[in-house]
């Protein structure tokens, strides 16, 4: 079957690619010399997306938040530019047997003057740990088989019996129930950084205040204004703070044509994205300015596989052989974005490459397959298959959903999906609760390695937000981190793949790219990272 592409640009409004208003300079736009804005007052101005849910590295989960957090608060690990990961507060670690860590902490004090101590971070995973607290990620240490995680998060066992202690104030031991080789690369994960006791006990959730707020970090949030700004400054208590170049950063909860004119008219310095519909005369304008990498993310629908219609596996496999994955990377994103049939990126340490069998059928072969499911299910003519799918209200989550609705729509004049889009943290805490059918999601790496996206489906997993639940999956991912030899892992990953494209809880899209507008005048060789571990403490000024 031969996809309307007329469709697809009625259904996108792309009879004309962009919006006049955001496709030339803006005739407020200061200067185009690269000596100006940040150059001049060291100080810059970051798109970020979206509102951050939460300044808490224990209460969030997403990317907009972690991008804040990781400049005002430091772990034990890093990463470089190229996603490695390098030491931080910890100068060095050993193990003898992947199962007993320990780590050596450098000298370095919080923002208040008080030495950082290994206590910190045993009072810090705890505290992520804590069915209390009631983390996002408080079943991570539990995957990374930290002793007593697993208990600890099921309420059989005391906080304080977590396999993390200090020995002395610089030295911290952590210890696993299995030996994990990966462990100290799932420690760039910033829920895993130490915070501040004093500050949390004295102020409780208000601890992230500027006002209240102690950090460990290059920078410290000194102003919050939603819809507006994140303002932080730079922390002289810092370790390093000598190799720090900019003296403030902000973080904008802005994207899209709006994004690329504050860029144009020198109020922004680095973009958080460039939009698909303008990516051709961004790069045609700024070549030189515009950044595009490839991105540890799969983007995909999610499914509550607890409620109709996606209680049905039918469905959802239905589904996942409709979506024409070319169309949507290809006409839709264009911008380098590869479809994804896997959830788990091909070019992830220890992962190879997962295609289901009709990858090889043409789209009439797989939309009759998907035909035959959905009428087998009981939906037809008569009882179309109706369901709401959810986005955020970004311009790529626009584009891609309506693109989408209009390849199911094509494909079996039956599917009927209503589109809705929210304010980003509204769609969190939707997905948080079960309060939805089907959302456009994306997942992206915490570490190198593929267990940060196979364990987003294991039961009971704190992002597991698609209710799914195989045992036999579960069984799989729990006998790959007790096997030491790599190439067995890798088969047994492979296997866990195989099921989450049998079972579809959710229909794997594509695997992301960043394409940002950097000014000229800017070093920010750490953006490269695949994982999108950049710290702005890294970034320097052109001389």
């Amino acid at each position: 079957m031969k996809f309307s592409f007329k469709l697809l640009a009625l259904a996108l409004g792309m009879g004309s690619v962009c919006a006049l208003s955001a496709c030339h300079d803006s005739p407020n736009r200061t200067s185009n010399d690269p000596k100006t804005d940040a150059a001049t007052s060291h100080s810059i101005e970051i798109g970020n997306t979206a509102e951050p849910t939460s300044l808490d590295p224990h209460k969030t989960s997403d990317i907009p938040s972690f991008n804040i957090i990781r400049q005002f608060l430091v772990g034990l690990v890093a990463t470089d530019a190229t996603g490695k990961t390098i030491p931080s507060l910890a100068e060095r670690w050993e193990s003898a047997d992947n199962k007993q860590w320990t780590f050596y902490l450098r000298d370095a004090n919080w923002s208040d003057g008080t030495p950082i101590t290994a206590q910190d971070f045993v009072y810090s995973l705890r505290r992520l740990t804590d069915p209390a607290t009631a983390a996002p990620y408080a079943s991570y240490l539990a995957d990374a088989k930290v002793v007593n995680a697993d208990k600890i998060i099921a309420g059989t066992a005391s906080v304080d019996s977590l396999g993390v202690v200090a020995i002395d104030d610089k030295t911290l031991q952590i210890t696993l129930t299995e030996p994990v080789p990966y462990f100290v690369d799932l420690l760039v994960l910033p829920a895993t950084y130490a915070v501040n006791a004093k500050a949390i006990e004295q102020h409780g959730d208000a601890w992230v205040n500027p006002a209240n707020i102690v950090v460990s970090g290059a920078y410290k949030p000194v102003e919050q204004v939603v819809g507006s700004h994140v303002k932080l400054e730079r922390n002289s208590a810092y370790f390093d703070n000598e190799k720090t170049t900019f003296d403030t950063v902000s973080f904008l909860p802005i994207a899209g044509v709006g994004e690329i004119s504050r860029y144009q008219a020198g109020e922004v310095d680095i973009t958080s994205d460039v939009p698909p519909e303008q990516f051709e005369q961004i790069k045609a304008k700024h070549g030189n300015e515009l950044v595009t990498m490839p991105r540890l993310c799969t983007a995909y629908f999610e499914y509550h596989n607890q409620v109709a219609p996606f209680d049905d596996v039918r469905v959802r496999q239905a589904l996942s052989l409709i979506i024409d994955r070319d169309i949507i990377t290809k006409d839709v994103l264009k911008r380098g974005e590869k479809p994804a049939y896997q959830f788990t990126p091909s070019v992830i340490a220890g992962m190879s490459v997962i295609e289901p069998d009709w990858v090889k059928d043409d789209r009439v072969t797989r939309i009759a397959k998907a035909k035959a499911l959905l009428n087998e299910a009981g939906y037809n003519a008569q009882n179309p298959l109706k369901f709401e799918l959810l986005s955020s209200s970004n311009e790529i989550a626009k584009n891609v959903t309506v693109a989408s609705q209009a390849i199911y729509k094509e494909s079996l004049d039956f599917i009927d999906i209503n589109l809705s889009k929210m304010e980003w943290k509204a769609l969190q805490d939707n997905r948080k609760q079960g309060k939805y059918q089907a959302v456009l999601a994306s997942w992206c790496a915490d570490y190198n390695e593929p267990t940060t996206f196979l364990n987003i489906f294991k039961t009971g997993n704190e992002n597991n937000r698609s209710r799914y639940h195989n045992a036999a999956y579960d069984a799989l991912l729990e006998q790959a981190i007790n096997t030491a030899d790599s190439t067995e892992r890798q088969k047994l990953y492979a296997q866990a793949e195989m099921i989450l494209q049998k079972d579809a809880p959710g229909t794997f899209l594509y695997n992301t790219v960043n394409s940002r507008l950097v000014k000229p005048e800017i070093i920010a060789e750490s953006i490269n990272d695949p994982a999108g571990g950049w710290q702005v403490k890294d970034w320097k000024l052109k001389q």
